[in-house]
């Protein structure tokens, strides 16, 4: 005898029927709809350390992106089935169309498009994962068809409508009948479009049915979407199924199991099967009788946690007022809905934003599966999972912040674990800026996805542990990469992670690509990250003059093309440019090396001694040398006269003065001489030349610190200038005309009077 159950995938009230029916008819075989490769990993289940969501993957070995995921959770059907089987040692088969054959086929489709001219729509094909079909979405149709049975009993939501027939009642004797009666009259009234993969699908499970019976069993229990019941009820002659599924193309698959969530359970994650509540349904299936005390319970723990105020009293309230709400509904108990109204009423006093709390911590809930580490994996994952358990870094569905020290060994090489991952593309870490802790403290924000899964597949073609896959990745990386800040953004990322191969091979490519270039903007923007990578030196016990020896190859062509580089160049060019000087005096600095600095002092002399160095440039290299003690006092005061004296254009004088005071006005607080020089400068423009300026000079203000703004204010207000190079006779102090400069004053410091 077949017995057809018809069921809603991941519905705790069709697992409950599906067990009870089982358990009452007592089949010989099951056979459940699911990918028959995966046939062999049935046997785990039941297994202490298999624990739900959790779900198969399969997917193409030479192409892991083509791939499939199968989830489950306790409160599924199909689970519940092969549980059941599994533990009275009842055969039991997966029945679905292979999905070996539908990867072929829809590579297949993928050709063909490729082939189509130019011009012709070619929908994306995307992964096969997530591919169990609820009962709604197997309908080509506008309207889902449940819904016009909902409509007739006077629901608005076809949803809704199953919930409360199908998964709140106790009573279910002959529930599958009901269900493949009501889907053979939908898909009578409503004919699905033409579909071959359903139609395949479909021919495949009747071919698995047959075969059941030719291997005479007597007793056969099927488990499949609740669309596909009247497809399997009436079968048509195995010819014609035969001469459906004969001549289909094939790919090697391979299966194992994987972690799952129940946040990809829901449909919010695009899971086509998804449902609204994973973790309402897996609290309704471990607490069937719970009349809402229970999950109210839930709620007030969850708020106590938060540091929120929830008493007894406001629990037996909510759950009274949930009654009422089920009773005025004529709804034999409260479900998640007056649940939910009655917690936001009497718990969030109306308010509707702790409700997205209850949702992702209850309703949806983080919580991931385990699977035992004896199941067959590829080799990377299982060293990944080893590293994990070594390292004490579990994975979690929701994100969890590590901040590591680099001075502890667990620490380092947990840093370098994640790193290594991270040059993988295995984005199951993402770093965090830490501020004021130097270079011995990272922090990292751990989230475990199960698509990493199909990663980790993917990257094993490059060894079998992480150590080897990540350095023989970065070497191919590298030796294709054409650009030095390519190479140099991999050498950064590569020497946390303590891959020493890897770190010579990118020094060796980069050096190779330096001695190529002639470029000397591109060997100034790859200059800071190379000195960066020198500062690991101490922490990651690397040898840091591997790269110095670069680096200074690199700063002698810099020095020696640099003042040429600064002529005749456009303001935007030399806006950039002053950024790359800015971070290339930091890093002269960090290395602190005798021969380097005085090689950059000289080149800073060379471009503001050039009579056509750029003005924003030249203003810059001025003030490093002032910075360096090298050009002070009276020299310093006549190089600036000089650059703010009126024979100078005002833009160009303006210009020289952005950068000259690039990243600090300090200067002008302790420099009267020069405060009084900008002071005079700007006395002598006449209005037209001022209004042109202006925006320049707050261009320039305007990226002085707020304390330094304050106190250049300051010294404006009470007139400070101290000694002065161009003196002022008070006696001719006109004190109306000074006055009404002050507002111009304040408004070019950006100060409000």
């Amino acid at each position: 005898m077949i017995h057809i159950l018809g069921i809603r995938h991941h519905g705790p009230g069709s697992a409950k029927n599906v067990k009870e029916f089982l358990e009452a008819v007592k089949p010989d075989i099951v056979l459940v709809e699911g990918p028959p490769e995966a046939d062999p990993l049935l046997q785990w289940v039941n297994h202490a350390a298999l624990k739900p969501p959790v779900a198969i993957l399969v997917y193409q070995p030479d192409d892991p992106q083509r791939s499939s995921f199968y989830p489950f959770a306790e409160f599924s059907p199909e689970w519940q089935a092969i549980a059941y089987a599994r533990k009275n040692n009842i055969h039991v088969r997966f029945m679905d169309l292979p999905i070996g054959h539908h990867i072929a086929l829809e590579n297949e489709k993928m050709n063909k498009q490729n082939e189509e001219p130019p011009g012709s729509a070619a929908p994306s094909v995307n992964n096969y994962a997530l591919n169990n079909n609820e009962v709604v979405e197997a309908v080509a149709v506008r309207k889902d068809p449940i819904s016009y049975l909902a409509e007739a009993a006077g629901y608005d939501d076809g949803e809704k409508w199953w919930e409360h027939m199908f998964e709140h009642r106790h009573n279910n004797e002959q529930v599958f009948d009901a269900v493949t009666e009501a889907m053979q009259m939908l898909r009578e009234t409503f004919p699905q479009k033409e579909d071959r993969i359903e139609q395949l699908r479909e021919a495949w499970m009747r071919k698995t049915i047959r075969q059941a019976e030719k291997e005479l069993f007597q007793n056969i229990a099927v488990i499949c979407g609740a669309w596909h019941a009247p497809a399997l009820v009436s079968m048509p002659k195995q010819k014609e199924d035969n001469d459906l599924l004969k001549g289909l193309p094939k790919v090697k698959v391979e299966c194992t199991w994987i972690p799952w969530t129940f946040s990809r359970l829901s449909y919010y994650s695009g899971y086509g099967a998804g449902i609204e509540s994973p973790g309402w349904y897996d609290h309704i299936w471990n607490h069937p009788t719970d009349d809402g005390t229970r999950w109210m319970a839930k709620v007030a723990k969850l708020f106590r946690a938060k540091q929120m105020d929830t008493s007894v009293a406001h629990v037996i309230e909510a759950v009274r007022l949930a009654e009422s709400l089920a009773g005025m509904r004529n709804l034999y108990k409260a479900g998640l809905e007056e649940l939910n109204e009655a917690t936001r009423t009497v718990l969030c006093n109306g308010e509707s934003i702790l409700m997205q709390l209850i949702n992702d911590e209850l309703i949806v809930s983080n919580r991931i599966g385990e699977v035992p580490t004896e199941i067959p994996k590829p080799p990377l994952q299982l060293d990944i999972e080893k590293l994990q358990k070594k390292l004490r870094l579990p994975p979690t569905a929701d994100g969890k912040d590590y901040t590591l020290d680099l001075r502890k060994e667990n620490d380092l090489e947990r840093s370098i674990f994640l790193h290594r991952l991270q040059l993988l593309d295995i984005k199951w870490g993402e770093r965090q800026d830490v501020s004021g802790k130097g270079t011995f403290k990272e922090l990292w924000r751990l989230q475990w996805d199960p698509e990493l899964s199909i990663n980790i597949i993917e990257k094993g073609n490059w060894g079998n542990t992480v150590a080897e896959a990540a350095e023989k990745f970065v070497i191919d990386k590298a030796s294709k990469a054409d650009t030095l800040s390519t190479v140099t953004d991999l050498l950064e990322n590569t020497i946390p992670a303590e891959l020493h191969q890897a770190v010579e091979e990118c020094i060796q490519r980069i050096n190779n690509l330096a001695a190529a270039s002639g470029d000397v903007i591109q060997l100034m923007e790859v200059v800071p990250g190379l000195v960066q990578v020198t500062r690991y030196g101490s922490v990651r016990k690397t040898d840091a003059d591997l790269v110095l020896g670069i680096i200074n190859s690199m700063l002698t062509r810099i020095c020696v093309s640099l003042p040429a580089a600064c002529t005749a160049v456009s303001e935007e060019a030399a806006q950039k440019l002053l950024e790359l000087f800015f971070k290339l005096n930091d890093a002269v600095n960090v290395l602190q090396q005798t021969d380097i600095t005085t090689q950059w002092q000289q080149t800073l002399q060379s471009i503001v001694g050039a009579g056509n160095t750029s003005p924003m440039i030249a203003g810059y290299a001025t003030r490093l040398l002032a910075d360096y003690k090298l050009l002070e006092g009276d020299a310093l005061v006549r190089v600036f006269h000089y650059a703010m004296s009126a024979a100078t254009q005002p833009d160009q004088a303006a210009a020289w003065l952005e950068g000259f005071l690039k990243g600090s006005g300090t200067i002008l607080l302790i420099d009267n001489n020069l405060w009084n020089l900008v002071n005079n400068w700007i006395d002598t423009l006449d209005e037209e030349t001022f209004t042109r300026v202006l925006p320049l000079l707050r261009r320039t203000f305007s990226s002085f610190s707020a304390p330094e703004r304050k106190k250049l204010g300051e010294k404006v207000k009470t007139g400070g200038g101290g000694s002065a190079a161009m003196p002022v006779d008070e006696n001719n102090l006109q004190e109306e005309r000074a006055r009404q400069g002050i507002p111009v004053i304040l408004q070019l410091l950006g100060i409000k009077s």
